[in-house]
């Protein structure tokens, strides 16, 4: 027989275990979102419960807070200048938020201050000058409102690192309806808060008062709070106003509040958990990375907009770091700076020394570098090292620095280098010594004032007797005139008082032009020889040659020549040859053998508008020192100068419009005192061709 036919095969019962799968599916996904809602809704109710209570007990907070401030001001307002002292500590007792009371008069000065029984005190630390410029402002705006006024709170601090956030009530005082003064109470924003009841009630809240930031002030409760269910309430006093916060110290609910139901759930939440933590630690290294690369952008941002130069130093001295102010103050670009020595050099560590350090100055850096490069210099207590020193720019040009050293410790904790900070102080010393001569200049002139009072009251008091002079001498001449014709009247008396008529005329027309010197008259510029200046100069010149046996030397131009024709005025530049001359002859005489003291007096025409005064002396010239404060003004080498007479030459000749200079005579030798005084218009140009030279021996 044959086989039979084989049946069909059966369709897989694809479409029940595909429906299946949806019911379940459907099932699960209708469990899992009835218990997210469920969860979620469960969770929001007991956020917004939590919610609830913190707005109510902050509401609550807030009224009991307003209602402890009213019953303060109240209790100062009972309080006046005539109460006692007793009443005054009874009331700091009874209200322990009161720490300091002062009693002060309508121009806010403090008359009587009341410190608490409970300690801390408030202004241990810093003194309540420094810290009463609220206390001050409340006041003002009590005496405005004429009502109880509260201060911003401000930060006393207080021993040992702490301190209290205080605010100050300030209460108008009056008698017999006028203004007496006020009473300043300083409360404890801490205490205000501890004493009251809803503050004592709450286990489960932080009551703070904030800043509009966040950040707290005073705090009161036994936990800080989780910052997650916070209420903030505004509580308004007179003159300001202070945020009272309510943070919850429980954080949201748990999303599971069993966990211990089911075994499965456990090791699946356990999975999710490991796999959270994975993800947790993903992205808190991400946002580590993230956080450094910021930090070191922000860094070499700050770096990179400093004016101030930082440089890091490894243990060898050699840079390891630099940002571009630094790089701007010495010249030298970073890749010049934080070149590394050659590698054979590195195992010998010869010693470093940057470009910007002078080439005089590097075997003092060197050691100086040793001493602060050493080990033990980081393990001081105090580390940190400011001094000043001088760099070089790249062009060669010294300026002074100082600058502030510190360890550069590494995240180990060992110690790798320094970490300088350079200020550039150029600018600042140029600024003190342009101070120092502003100073050295109002100290001169200051007493050239007083030099010119005393000139003006002398030239005054000496022209009566001058006067007086020169009419006795004119009477004496006149008197021998008269007695000639009978009797041969001498020679020499008669030259003798021709010479006294001559000096006191002379004198009076010194001192007049010192006068109109001192008060800054207009000179009378006259326009004469030069011969003449040296005329009038020579005789009184002589009488001190011959005492130190000095012989004086007179070049002149060749007689005929206008050439050597000045216009000055004649007295005051008299004057100034005179001490001159004096100069050059006291000069010589200490070292100066007798035979060598020779005085030159010259005048040249060399240049078209100007005529050359010299007087050299043959001594043994000026010291570089010396020359430094010549024109000085009460500068003097002589134990009997006052040191005005340079200063005043010099003073004379500008007036003039000239110049008066110095230096070494003629090979070298002595020194020689130029001027210079113009010449009158019209006169010949071109230098003078030769002199004509005489001599006196004295």
């Amino acid at each position: 027989m044959p086989d039979p036919a084989p049946l069909p095969p059966s369709a897989p019962p694809r479409r029940p275990r595909l429906r299946r799968a949806l019911l379940w599916g459907a099932l699960v996904a209708l469990l899992l979102v009835a218990q997210s809602l469920l969860l979620a809704l469960t969770v929001s109710y007991e956020s917004s419960r939590a919610q609830d209570e913190a707005d109510s007990l902050a509401a609550e907070a807030a009224a009991e807070v307003r209602r402890e401030l009213t019953s303060v001001t109240q209790a100062l307002q009972s309080l006046d200048w005539g109460s006692p002292r007793d009443d005054a500590l009874a009331l700091m007792r009874q209200k322990r938020e009161i720490k300091r009371l002062e009693w002060r008069a309508p121009d806010q000065r403090v008359e009587a201050a009341l410190e608490s029984p409970y300690p801390p005190a408030l202004f241990s630390q810093m003194p309540r000058q420094d810290l009463e410029l609220d206390a001050e402002l409340a006041c003002t705006t009590a005496r405005r409102t004429a009502a109880p006024a509260f201060s911003r709170s401000y930060f006393v601090p207080l021993a040992g690192g702490q301190g209290l956030e205080v605010v100050d009530l300030c209460v108008p005082l009056t008698r017999a309806g006028r203004e007496s003064g006020f009473l300043v109470g300083s409360l404890s924003l801490a205490q205000v808060l501890e004493g009251t009841a809803v503050a004592r009630a709450a286990r489960r809240h932080e009551f703070s008062f904030v800043e509009g930031d966040g950040t707290r002030l005073a705090r009161a409760g036994t936990s800080r709070g989780a910052g997650v269910y916070v209420a903030d309430r505004v509580v308004d006093l007179p003159g300001s106003a202070l945020q009272l916060r309510a943070d919850a110290t429980t954080g949201r609910p748990s999303l599971i509040p069993n966990l211990a139901t089911s075994l499965v759930m456990g090791l699946s939440i356990a999975l999710f958990a490991v796999v959270l933590l994975l993800a947790r630690d993903v992205r808190r290294r991400a946002e580590a990375e993230r956080a450094l690369a910021e930090a070191l952008a922000f860094r070499k941002a700050m770096e990179d907009s400093l004016s101030t130069g930082l440089r890091a130093r490894d243990l060898r001295g050699v840079i390891t770091y630099v940002n571009p102010a630094f790089c701007a103050m010495v010249g030298f670009s970073a890749e010049e700076l934080m070149t590394p020595p050659p590698p054979a050099a590195e195992a010998v560590m010869p010693p470093y020394n940057p470009p910007y350090w002078p080439p005089e100055l590097v075997e003092q850096y060197l050691r100086r570098q040793r001493e602060r490069l050493d080990p033990a210099a980081a393990a001081r207590p105090d580390p940190r090292e400011s001094y000043e020193t001088v760099f070089m720019r790249k062009g060669g040009e010294r300026f002074p620095v100082m600058i502030y050293e510190a360890p550069l410790v590494d995240g180990d904790g060992r110690h790798t280098g320094w970490m300088s900070a350079v200020l550039d102080i150029s600018a600042q010393r140029r600024v003190e010594e342009i101070s120092r001569q502003q100073q050295e200049r109002l100290q001169a002139t200051a007493r050239l004032a007083s030099v010119g009072e005393m000139a003006s009251l002398m030239s005054h008091e000496l022209n009566q007797p001058l006067a007086a002079i020169a009419s006795y001498a004119s009477g004496s001449l006149n008197l021998l005139d008269d007695s000639s014709a009978d009797a041969g009247t001498p020679s020499l008396l008669r030259s003798a008082l021709e010479r006294i008529a001559e000096q006191a005329e002379r004198a009076g027309r010194v001192i007049k032009s010192v006068h109109g010197f001192v008060r800054r008259r207009e000179q009378l510029h006259e326009t004469l020889p030069a011969e003449l200046l040296f005329e009038a100069v020579l005789p009184l010149a002589r009488m001190q040659a011959r005492k130190s046996g000095t012989r004086i030397d007179v070049e002149l131009p060749p007689s005929g020549e206008r050439s050597a024709r000045v216009r000055c005025d004649r007295t005051m530049v008299e004057q100034v040859l005179l001490n001159l001359a004096r100069n050059g002859i006291q000069a010589m005489e200490p070292d100066t053998p007798l035979a060598e003291r020779v005085l030159t007096l010259r005048v040249r025409r060399t240049h078209a508008r100007w005529v050359t005064f010299s007087v050299i002396d043959t001594g043994p010239g000026i010291a570089p020192d010396v020359a430094e404060r010549l024109f000085t003004p009460f500068f003097t080498t002589k134990s009997e100068g006052m040191g005005l007479g340079l200063s005043l030459c010099r003073t004379v000749i500008e007036q003039h419009g000239g110049a008066l200079d110095f230096g070494p005579g003629p090979g070298g030798r002595g020194t020689e005192f130029r001027f210079t005084l113009p010449a009158p218009p019209g006169t010949e140009t071109g230098e003078t061709s030769g002199s004509a030279t005489t001599a006196a021996d004295a």
